[in-house]
């Protein structure tokens, strides 16, 4: 299938016009970074991660909103698994305020009271994020634990001592989630399996091993063009994927918040879309050039100019064809795959149209003036 036939596009020659084009989006997308910034998720900045299992499966929307109206912050709420009935929640959040604490705390005293009356214990000792609690005997001290294990606190013996009667209870975010949802889940049995907190320091860790991972793959793929073709390839085509992500970097700062509902933190998932746009844009890149060498060989009397965009014409039909299909895919997940598939498609989708721009654009002009110049307008193979 070929939407175009004996087309003969100068794509070469209004270069110096799409050079100042890619500048200006570079410069622009660079400076929205700076003035604007970028949001980090809970993966880079540090967080909370609870996975609470639910007896049926529930829906993504309804706990989203429970969790967002506890005040835990923004929250990210996605399945966990390979079944729908457990879900992770993420918040930023790696403590429970003072007034959210003590709230817990009342929960705990009714909680606790099913089994003794008021009188009969007391809170001995507070701390950032736990309870001591005096009972009024050893085996009422383990009835009490055992009673609040089976409502999901994290509750234990202070100490091993054959007359303690001290119960332990720590308190953290996922107590807080818990009680939250209860209030909205009453036809539903769930319980928390898993709490992990992401400190400051392994979220800058990770920030660190991202841009590494994303350089990293820049200069593999130098290399990789540089023994496939020439290195003067090579510098075209990363050079290009540089301006595809720093143009896709200032889109997403940009549009991060501008549009309700289009929540766009650098998150794993969007980190994911880098990759993946570096490596679908790089592949159709390397069509170009791998015509461009072709016909080097077939026309060799022919000029350099016209040999190149005589290339670009005969693979612009695959190349719209291409970048259009998955276009159209990564659109249907942007709009319907939700919430937590929104900044992965917006990131690609952004990525496919410059990945494009710059297959046709950039990399083969920057190898032809590199030519050109260095050269003497002789390539070859």
């Amino acid at each position: 299938m070929r939407l175009f036939e004996n087309i003969n596009i100068d794509f070469l020659g209004k270069r110096n016009i799409f050079y100042i084009i890619s500048i200006s989006f570079i410069v622009f997308g660079l400076l929205t970074v700076a003035i604007k910034g970028l949001e980090y998720g809970i993966d880079f900045k540090g967080g909370t991660e609870v996975v609470v299992s639910f007896n049926k499966p529930v829906n993504l929307s309804d706990v989203r909103a429970s969790a967002s109206n506890i005040g835990i912050g923004n929250v990210e709420v996605k399945t966990f698994g390979a079944t729908s009935e457990n879900v992770l929640i993420r918040t930023p959040l790696q403590d429970i305020s003072t007034e959210q604490f003590d709230k817990i705390v009342s929960t705990l005293r009714k909680t606790i009271e099913t089994i003794v009356p008021d009188t009969l214990y007391q809170i001995k000792e507070k701390t950032a994020n736990a309870i001591v609690v005096t009972l009024p005997s050893p085996d009422t001290a383990a009835l009490v634990t055992e009673y609040l294990l089976s409502n999901g606190f994290q509750a234990g013996l202070y100490s091993q001592e054959e007359n303690n009667r001290d119960v332990i209870i720590r308190v953290g975010i996922s107590d807080l989630i818990r009680e939250g949802l209860k209030e909205k889940f009453t036809n539903y049995k769930f319980e928390i399996i898993k709490e992990d907190k992401v400190g400051p320091k392994i979220g800058k860790e990770l920030r660190r091993d991202a841009v590494i991972a994303i350089l990293l793959s820049l200069i593999v793929i130098l290399i990789y063009l540089g023994f496939r073709f020439k290195f003067v390839f090579g510098v075209g085509a990363v050079l290009a994927l540089f301006h595809d992500v720093l143009v896709t970097l200032g889109f997403v700062s940009l549009f991060n918040g501008l549009i309700p509902g289009l929540n766009l933190e650098i998150t794993q998932s969007v980190i994911a879309a880098f990759l993946t746009l570096v490596g679908f844009s790089v592949n159709d890149t390397v069509v170009v050039f791998d015509r461009i060498r072709e016909n080097l060989k077939i026309h060799k009397t022919m000029d350099l100019k016209s040999l190149f965009n005589m290339s670009i014409n005969r693979t612009l039909s695959r190349t719209i064809l291409t970048s259009g299909t998955v276009f159209l895919v990564i659109l249907a997940l942007l709009l319907f795959g939700g919430e937590v598939n929104r900044g992965f498609a917006f990131t690609f989708m952004i990525g496919i149209i410059t990945g494009t721009y710059s297959s046709i654009y950039v990399a083969s002009a920057i190898v032809y003036d590199w030519t050109m110049k260095r050269k003497k307008g002789k390539i070859e193979f």
